[in-house]
Formats: C-alpha cells, structure tokens, sequence
C-alpha cells in the first residue's frame, strides 16, 4: 500500500503566498503522475496543477503564472508554491499520486491516491 502525508496550508492573505508538500511513502515502484486539486464549498473537485513524469506540468487557467508544481522523486514528494494567493483560492486542497506498488504474494499494481486533504484559506 501507499500513504501520502501532506502539509503546509493555512490562512494567507490576499496577494500573500503558502507552499503545500505531499509525500508518497509505500511499497513504491516508481511513481508517474503528481499533482494537486482542490475543491471549494458547494463546487466540484477541480484540477489545480499536475506534474507527469517526465516533468511535463499543466495549470488550470485560474492559476497560471501564480502557482508552481515541482516534484522530488528521490523523495517521492510533490510541492505547489502558491503566490499571489486570491480568496477564490480557498479550498481544501487533495494531492494526487499514480503509483506502481508491490502487493505482498500479488503482482504489482498501478493506482491512483489522494491525500487526506489540507485546507487553504484567504482571507484579509
């Protein structure tokens, strides 16, 4: 199995910045897609930002040229720097994970994980 352990959030300001981290840990193979979603009261889970494996990243248009995706994948860990923070930033933020994991007496398994979830509030 897989854990993803993410932290970082809080309460910014507006115009302010906050970084998240997410950390796969597990019987991990190797890991393909990273990324971020977030999902606002009242609204749908949305895509934020997502890194591939190759380092190939794509932005949901709300936050281009505000946010940055990276990934360490000595450490397994996927980041989003968020600058120039907005109120319709907040939301409970999700990191997703594709992973290729060992199961114990079974072969190895590709799936996707999503993190606990951090909350991101701006506000003034």
């Amino acid at each position: 199995q897989v854990q993803l352990v993410e932290s970082g959030g809080g309460l910014g300001q507006p115009g302010g910045s906050l970084g998240l981290s997410c950390a796969a840990s597990g019987s991990i193979i190797s890991i393909y897609d990273m990324g971020w979603y977030r999902q606002a009261p009242g609204k749908q889970r949305e895509l934020v930002a997502i890194v591939v494996s190759g380092s190939t990243t794509t932005y949901a248009d709300s936050v281009k040229d505000r946010f940055t995706i990276s990934r360490d994948n000595a450490k397994n860990t996927v980041y989003l720097q968020m600058n120039s923070l907005k109120p319709e930033d907040t939301a409970l933020y999700y990191c997703y994970v594709e992973v290729l994991h060992t199961q114990s007496g079974l072969m190895p398994v590709r799936r996707n994980y999503w993190g606990q979830g951090t909350q991101v509030t701006v506000s003034s």
